[in-house]
């Protein structure tokens, strides 16, 4: 009985240990799984949406920027760059209407619609990359009038995490603008200048040029014609060809009237304009105001204040010696001063009354 009993204690506890080491195994069978792999389709979205080849624009979709595509261009692009399908693997050769319909399933991209569908006044046909878009009720392939937004956000590139930390440094540069060494302020001065005259000198020039060849010619040429725009990539905001006129040609009425406003305004500014002797008050002025801060430093700083601190202690010092109540000594001496300036006085009426006497005898 005795060794029965031992048995069954023995091999209760062996099932305990097994039933410690079971989980134990799980465990590390677990750890040992890999991590669940990216998606294709993701990966080849990424991909497609880095490659320059792919023309695409910026727009506005409920109050969001987005970056969207032409259905045509997509599959424009599949033909001539079938080496970028190879990342999908078994699906490299399906179509282009396919990849697209997998990638809206996987809201990857999303379909949009242009806001305004009706051509606008004075333009001849609808804007091929418009600025608004909307979404589309239909989430299907279209690749005439189609456009589809990317819905992941961009890879952050090298370029743009150097400037987040690069920017708030170059705000604290220019907050401590004033105490820079005197050197260094004329050089950022007539750096900000010559960018300044830069900027406006080209855009009076355009629009120089925009005014001539409407005015002559009819035709609406503006040289870098994002220039101005608020919403737009670097690369469009340096593009320098202006784009293909889709407006209708104005009329040789207004292009005159216009054209007689503009010359009438420019000999009323001439006739206007101020004198020498004005613009060289002003031109002194304004050296005076770029004077006063580049010639500013923090010793001048101190040293005026310690200054002004050294005045208001004389001042007070003065204003106490005047107030103070004087000595035994100091009353002493004003009260003979009065008791000559009385005596003074008595000689001068005596003398007075002499003469006085003698001028009646």
């Amino acid at each position: 009985m005795a060794g029965k009993g031992a048995k069954a204690t023995s091999a209760k506890a062996a099932e305990k240990e097994k039933g410690k080491k079971a989980p134990a195994s799980r465990s590390s069978r677990g750890g040992s799984q890999p991590a669940p792999k990216k998606d294709v389709y993701q990966l080849f979205a990424e991909k497609v949406r880095d490659n320059k080849q792919l023309e695409s624009r910026w727009a506005i979709m409920q109050e969001t920027r987005v970056e969207y595509f032409r259905g045509k261009d997509f599959t424009t692009f599949i033909k001539t760059h079938p080496e970028v399908g190879e990342i999908l693997g078994p699906d490299k050769y399906m179509e282009a209407e396919e990849i697209v319909n997998t990638l809206l399933s996987k809201n990857l991209v999303i379909r949009c619609d242009r806001v305004w569908k009706t051509v606008r006044p004075g333009k001849k046909k609808l804007s091929s990359w418009p600025a608004h878009l909307e979404i589309h009720q239909e989430q299907v392939f279209t690749e005439n009038d189609g456009f589809y937004a990317w819905m992941f956000l961009k890879r952050r590139t090298l370029w743009q995490t150097i400037l987040s930390f690069v920017w708030p440094l170059f705000a604290l540069a220019v907050c401590l603008f004033p105490v820079y060494p005197y050197q260094c302020k004329i050089v950022v001065l007539y750096s900000c200048a010559g960018a300044l005259l830069f900027i406006v000198s080209l855009l009076l020039l355009r629009a120089a040029i925009f005014g001539i060849l409407w005015v002559l010619l009819g035709k609406r040429v503006w040289f870098f014609p994002n220039i101005n725009a608020e919403e737009t990539t670097f690369r469009e905001l340096l593009r320098f060809w202006p784009e293909k006129d889709e407006g209708e040609r104005p009329k040789w009425t207004s292009r005159l009237f216009y054209a007689t406003v503009t010359v009438l305004v420019i000999l009323l500014l001439r006739h206007h304009a101020p004198d020498e002797a004005a613009r060289a008050r002003y031109q002194k002025k304004v050296s005076n105001i770029i004077d006063d801060v580049l010639e500013w430093s923090p010793k001048l700083a101190l040293s005026g204040m310690m200054d002004k601190h050294a005045e208001d202690n004389a001042t007070e010092t003065g204003s106490y010696n005047s107030h103070a109540p004087t000595t035994t000594e100091e009353k002493t001496i004003a009260a003979a001063e009065d008791v000559d300036a009385d005596e003074s006085q008595d000689r001068a009426d005596h003398a007075d009354d002499m003469r006085t006497r003698s001028s009646e005898a």
